[in-house]
């Protein structure tokens, strides 16, 4: 006698899973990126005003008016901060003094000396912070920037730069008793010093009259035409 075959089991509907919940936190919004962008800034006035060393996130919140849990909040500790202000606010403004360097053509030292002055003019012009931070954490001992502008800023531009005088030289279009490398020196001897030490020279010689665009056609004239007076008749 065969074997009844017992009945199928009825299916059994399982229930969908359930949805996944959204991570905590809000998606960013154009508030939550303007006060990224305030804290940059009042970070960056910390570190001019004061120097990096001296700032602490205390100081860069009250500068910003916010608490200090929000400023660790959005950048985690004053390093991360710090970093940010160099990716964010100090490395686009090296790129902007790199542009007109990079439009003159290989071998018009003139166009490249020009393209750095004008370039330097320009952004400091428009970022009056820049020589004060340079001369702070870059030029003086112990500055908190200087492991930056030799590993991050010295690639993009002075040494591009004392590259492009080398070829110029090797092609018979420089002095051949010049080094490129101090050339280099020489013309940010003649940019950025001045500019940092403009409150001292415009007292000094009652000079408020001079502007920015004095001085890069003051430094083009000088390294166009030096001190020869026959020029000058």
């Amino acid at each position: 006698m065969k074997k009844s075959t017992p009945p199928a089991s009825p299916a059994v509907t399982r229930p969908d899973p359930a949805p996944r919940k959204r991570a905590r936190g809000r998606r960013p919004t154009a508030e939550s990126a303007d006060l990224r962008a305030t804290l940059l800034d009042a970070a960056l006035a910390c570190f001019v005003r004061k120097g990096i060393a001296a700032s602490s996130l205390r100081d860069i919140a009250s500068e910003a008016h916010v608490t200090p849990a929000l400023v660790h909040y959005y950048f985690g500790d004053k390093a991360q901060l710090q970093q940010a202000v160099v990716a964010e606010r100090l490395l686009p403004v090296v790129a902007q003094m790199r542009a007109p360097v990079m439009q003159a053509g290989d071998g018009d030292v003139a166009a490249l000396v020009a393209g750095f002055v004008h370039g330097i003019g320009g952004v400091v012009a428009q970022h009056p912070w820049l020589p004060t931070l340079w001369v702070r954490e870059i030029l003086c001992e112990g500055g908190a920037l200087r492991d930056m502008m030799i590993s991050q800023v010295g690639p993009m531009l002075p040494k591009m730069m004392a590259g492009r005088f080398a070829a110029a030289q090797q092609a018979g279009q420089l002095n051949p008793d010049l080094d490129p490398r101090l050339l280099m020196v020489s013309l940010i001897g003649l940019t950025m010093f001045p500019m940092a030490s403009a409150p001292i020279w415009r007292q000094l010689f009652g000079a408020d009259d001079i502007d920015f665009d004095d001085l890069r056609r003051h430094t083009l004239v000088l390294l166009d035409r030096g001190l020869e007076l026959d020029h000058a008749k």
